[in-house]
């Protein structure tokens, strides 16, 4: 039998495993899905169609499901999914999907959300991602694997980041930002390659100078970024990671891609 304290609020309809535990305090919802492993560890509000995967820690205050902070949202069925082995530190918040949008908002496996983080509407975010102290996501944000968002940076709505990439605490993101780079700035400009991101995960030093000489030619070469791109994809494009960051660059999004500064 799941460990609930008395003092928590459980509504008639939810589902929770037996392995779970729900510590002091806790309000859940009647449409939530909590899944073996999970702790809430106090103070926690689950709301909406929310699921919440095996071994995810909640830390007190965590808001999870609310409505969408969107004038829009009309009150339409949409959904929250988190996935396994997350770790959400006290206040975050993480809104479900709109009609707008797929109504749903999905958070991936392994993430560290870190206090008074933000994931809005209909965002997409991939496994191992890391969320620093109030950072902020905007609606419709997509987040590939291994993202790092720096502590009080802002992510625009509609903004796609990349698998691997880092974006440097205090950021505005207001444009895309390619897999494997490295971005920071008030408004944020791209920095290089998360160098030492791709060193701790394991990427060759061979690798490495690769992407390297791949990113030089995509953003420090002349002509358009569309002859760049066909030009790298000539010369490196049968490098697995190169690929990922042009096929990236080719992408539909309604904003550029993340540059460096003008010199």
């Amino acid at each position: 039998m799941s460990s609930i304290h008395p003092t928590s609020i459980i509504e008639k309809g939810a589902q929770i495993d037996p392995g779970a535990t729900i510590g002091p305090y806790c309000v859940i919802g009647p449409h939530v899905v909590i899944e073996a492993g999970v702790v809430l560890k106090s103070h926690v509000v689950i709301e909406g169609h929310t699921s919440i995967g095996e071994n995810t820690i909640v830390y007190p205050f965590a808001s999870l499901g609310s409505p969408p902070q969107d004038l829009k949202f009309a009150g339409e069925e949409s959904r929250l999914v988190i996935g396994k082995n997350n770790t959400i530190r006290e206040h975050v918040t993480m809104n479900p999907g709109t009609a707008g949008g797929n109504l749903e908002t999905r958070i991936g496996n392994n993430g560290l959300f870190m206090a008074s983080a933000h994931v809005a509407h209909d965002c997409v975010l991939g496994d191992h991602v890391i969320m620093a102290n109030n950072a902020a996501l905007g609606g419709h944000v997509t987040l590939g694997d291994n993202v790092i968002i720096g502590g009080l940076s802002a992510v625009h709505q509609f903004v796609r980041i990349g698998a691997h990439a880092i974006i440097g605490g205090m950021s505005g993101v207001d444009s895309d930002v390619i897999p494997y780079a490295r971005v920071k700035g008030e408004r944020a400009h791209l920095a290089g390659l998360n160098l030492i991101g791709l060193e701790r995960r394991g990427f060759s030093r061979d690798h490495i100078r690769t992407l390297q000489k791949a990113y030089e030619a995509l953003f420090e070469a002349g002509g358009t970024m569309d002859s760049r791109i066909e030009e790298v994809a000539r010369t490196y494009g049968q490098d697995d990671t190169v690929s990922a960051i042009l096929d990236f660059a080719r992408g539909k999004s309604r904003f550029p891609l993340c540059q460096p500064p003008r010199r």
